[in-house]
């Protein structure tokens, strides 16, 4: 792959109308010059979509499955590259951009195994009924900047299958590695099939609104969100949203904490907090509150945090000055409304570092309990009866995960049962994979990725009604 990075608009690496700089979040300086498209580039990627879809759908689906794989090679050879340049560009961890990277070709390797199968839902005496699912045209992706290429792998895959041609817009503080997938695309699927624009947020309007995009894949804030709704009801496109989280984890008082503890630390921290589907706020029983305090605060103590490429870091920067302003907000929070345990501060130096920080004493009201913090800080609030846990954890806005810890799985089970989330865990959390649906409820989003439910999210369905009465 060559060094000077290009986007992908018909079949073409092309220069940007602009250029745009990238910063590496633990420096806080620009590392890198990629270029950035223009509304003209962008409708220009539209049309070149739109020329190319027909000819795309056309062809039988073992072929489209054949690029498909031929994509996940791609990938797979160049992991080295995408790994190290999304440590650069998003800050995580290597371990973590390593997963991310064999994640995505597994991802897309899925895929190639869904089938799009004519349904039969009457055959007899007096008709045939054919339910047939057909491609919507020209989808467009719109990413978010904290798994820029996984979460990529949870549209481009479903959306190529059923016979859509593709459009990915990637973040702007995040745009080097969804170029890097524009290059080793443009000769594996004909011209105008897979294109790759960049912006500083400002190409949204263009995309959103044109009549020629048939449907919109959205992941990122649920007020971001919402502007999509407003400018794809203008021409009623297809829209999905998968959006914030409040996701709580309620611990019952049976559960072992040496045993639970590390699953729940990890299922707040990873990625620095910036998951959509991490644990942002943990209800505990007052009978172990105090030891899971002290445990999780241990943990946050000892938890290595540097430059993601730096041997044994396990927690990186934020990804961007932006969230890196925000996140002191929170802090400013914890301080103010609870009691901080660990952390509790930036880390000197360069860079958007914060350190694992875990905060008891405080209740639902607060701003770190009530909102989305995407930030390595973890507010732990005391209960003493599970219906009061329950009613706390889904009075809120978001509904996208949650969990429940117990001794008792069956315990467990029938309070996961009453969490008012898409996808709620028993003893684990961020366990997901592309053969589960993914999804939430509320405010978290509309639409379903993954599995053949997200497949079915990418196409349009087509009723054939054969009388089988004579007309002759």
């Amino acid at each position: 792959m060559s060094n000077g990075l290009k986007l992908l608009i018909g079949g073409e690496l092309v220069d940007g109308d602009d250029t745009m700089e990238v910063i590496d979040p633990a420096m806080g300086t620009a590392f890198m010059s990629v270029p950035r498209a223009s509304a003209r580039q962008a409708k220009q990627a539209i049309a070149a979509a739109k020329a190319a879809q027909p000819g795309w759908a056309a062809l039988p689906i073992d072929e489209r499955r054949a690029c498909l794989s031929v994509f996940a090679d791609a990938i797979h050879q160049n992991a080295e590259s995408l790994t190290h340049m999304l440590v650069r560009e998003q800050g995580k961890p290597l371990t973590e951009a390593a997963g991310e990277i064999a994640a995505t070709e597994a991802f897309v390797r899925y895929f190639t195994t869904l089938d799009l199968p004519v349904e039969i839902l009457q055959d007899d005496e007096m008709r045939r009924v054919e339910l047939h699912r057909k491609p919507l045209g020209v989808v467009c992706a719109i990413m978010p900047w904290n798994f820029p290429i996984l979460l990529a792998a949870f549209k481009f895959p479903a959306a190529l299958l059923v016979g859509n041609s593709f459009i990915l817009k990637p973040a702007p503080t995040t745009p080097v590695t969804s170029l890097m997938l524009g290059e080793l695309a443009k000769d594996i699927f004909p011209s105008g099939v897979f294109n790759v624009v960049t912006d500083l947020n400002d190409l949204g309007p263009t995309l959103t609104d044109h009549p020629d995009v048939a449907k919109i894949s959205f992941t990122g804030s649920a007020a971001t969100g919402k502007k999509v709704m407003v400018a794809a009801a203008s021409t009623l496109k297809r829209v999905s949203l998968e959006l914030g989280g409040n996701d709580a984890s309620i611990v019952l008082d049976d559960v072992d904490i040496a045993t639970a503890a590390p699953k729940i630390f990890a299922g707040a921290f990873m990625n620095a907090g910036q998951v959509c589907i991490a644990i942002k706020r943990v209800y505990a029983h007052s009978s172990i509150y105090d030891a899971l305090c002290d445990e999780l605060a241990k943990l946050a103590d000892e938890a290595i945090v540097g430059e993601g490429l730096q041997q044994g870091t396990q927690i990186g920067p934020l990804q961007n000055a932006a969230q890196y302003k925000k996140a002191k907000t929170f802090l400013e929070s914890a301080h103010r409304e609870g009691r901080v345990i660990a952390g509790g501060e930036v880390a000197e130096g360069e860079g958007y570092f914060i350190r694992p920080t875990i905060v008891r004493d405080i209740d639902d009201g607060s701003m770190l309990v009530d909102q989305e913090q995407f930030a390595p800080i973890l507010p732990i609030i005391k209960f003493d009866d599970v219906d009061d846990a329950l009613r706390h954890t889904n009075n809120s806005e978001y509904g996208l995960g949650g969990s429940v810890w117990s001794g008792d799985r069956d315990r467990a089970y029938a309070v996961a049962r009453q969490i008012d989330s898409g996808m709620v865990w028993v003893n684990q959390h961020l366990d997901f994979g592309p053969h589960i649906p993914f999804g939430g409820a509320k405010q978290s989003g509309m639409g379903m990725e993954l599995s053949i439910e997200g497949l079915h999210e990418f196409s349009q369905t087509a009723v054939i009604n054969i009388s089988k009465e004579s007309v002759g």
